[in-house]
């Protein structure tokens, strides 16, 4: 019993003491802010006839439709070209943002209604890449994911060191951004904005506008005291459990994947892979294709490989080599088909959802390289490695009395 309770008593303390994966959850907000970020630049020229005004799917036909599955949109607020443009330039300011890792709660949850706004607007636009998107962008806000590689934990590491130089550090910014998105709820909610909508986005914002300041509040007047601990506990077990659903989401892709690739007849006979090689709207480069599929061994190969690779890949995470060397070939085989069927955003969403997966060590390394190539291009200054999180107890995203 006593081995029991000591058992439980680790296990708790595991998920409530620390925001795990710190590394892989900054590769996530950068990779799935900068796909978006990318998405929402390239057809910036075509932005009218995908989610705007000019569009084959119109605002009429959009209205119809949420108003039948409730899903969530701010452009649904009005048909005006004007919300729209300020809608979309909005989405990518926020992609940026986050990317950079600036003020990361709130641009989090600016990204997510980015995505769900532009997506659900015009629902027959997207592809599997645009559904991992969807649901990431959602994960992401329950995450703390601004712990490294990050303008928060740089702003952080600067406010530790201010006391030591008689200097009082003041998070001006935080609160001016939460009271204006307060406003902002405020507004929304009292023009009934969200009436026609499913209540579960709009209530995330507004707990989430709550505990910000919530968090803000403690901050001032229990500077490491037992409530700033309970928080702590709390956002601790909301990072750890949406990681643990990201991982989750990760597998239970490749796994429906790989069971349908199963029960089709061409992948059982290994010339699935030759087909869309042959259409005209997935061979930007045909000579490349046509090399490809010259070879009946290599679409087998590839075939067959990608089967048992998606198949085998949830049942290979308690092996740690194993499941590196699958991680890789996944990950090679998304670049192909970036490449060769002219799929860069869906290839790249996939990358970025695989990296939860890679080794700490492996992402430390990355770091340091990254540090160390941007110092040679900003000066000595800018060499030192990126830092991790100080310690298992304190891993906010900003400092004490930030809102953002």
């Amino acid at each position: 019993m006593n081995r029991l309770a000591l058992s439980v008593s680790r296990a708790i303390a595991r998920v409530t003491e620390a925001a795990h994966g710190p590394y892989q959850t900054a590769l996530i907000r950068i990779g799935f802010a900068s796909t978006w970020l990318l998405f929402l630049l390239r057809e910036f020229p075509h932005r009218a006839e995908l989610y705007g005004p000019d569009g084959p799917w119109s605002w009429d036909l959009a209205h119809q439709l949420i108003g039948t599955n409730g899903a969530f949109t701010v452009l649904m607020w009005s048909d005006s070209r004007i919300w729209f443009e300020i809608v979309y330039v909005l989405a990518v300011v926020a992609s940026a943002l986050l990317a950079l890792g600036w003020r990361t709660r709130t641009m989090s949850l600016l990204f997510m209604v980015g995505v769900l706004s532009l997506q659900n607007r015009s629902v027959f636009m997207g592809d599997g890449g645009d559904n991992v998107l969807h649901l990431m962008s959602i994960y992401l806000v329950f995450t703390r994911c601004g712990q490294v590689w990050s303008l928060d934990a740089r702003r952080e590491r600067r406010a530790e060191r201010a006391p030591a130089r008689g200097e009082r550090v003041a998070d001006k910014v935080g609160p001016v951004l939460w009271a204006v998105l307060g406003v902002v709820l405020v507004m929304a909610t009292a023009g009934g904005r969200f009436g026609s909508q499913e209540w579960e986005i709009p209530a995330l914002l507004w707990a989430a506008w709550l505990a910000h300041g919530l968090r803000w509040l403690v901050g001032v007047r229990s500077r490491g005291g037992e409530p700033r601990v309970l928080l702590d506990v709390i956002a601790n077990l909301l990072h750890n459990g949406a990681v643990v659903v990201i991982m989750a989401e990760a597998c239970l892709i490749y796994a429906t994947a790989g069971w349908y690739k199963i029960q089709g007849s061409r992948w059982q006979d290994g010339t699935a892979v030759y087909y869309p090689l042959h259409l005209d709207y997935f061979t930007p480069w045909p000579w490349l294709a046509d090399l490809m599929s010259s070879s009946g061994l290599i679409m087998l190969i590839v075939t067959y490989g990608t089967v048992i690779v998606q198949v085998a890949f949830p049942f290979t995470l308690f092996n740690r080599r194993v499941k590196n060397v699958l991680l890789a070939a996944m990950m090679a085989e998304h670049a192909v088909i970036a490449v060769v069927l002219g799929l860069p955003f869906f290839s790249l969403a996939m990358i970025v959802a695989d990296s939860v997966f890679l080794p700490t060590s492996f992402l430390r390394r990355l770091g340091k390289t990254a540090a160390h190539a941007r110092g040679r291009v900003f000066g000595r200054g800018a060499s030192a490695e990126l830092p991790g999180p100080r310690t298992p107890g304190a891993t906010e995203q900003t400092h004490v009395g930030s809102t953002a």
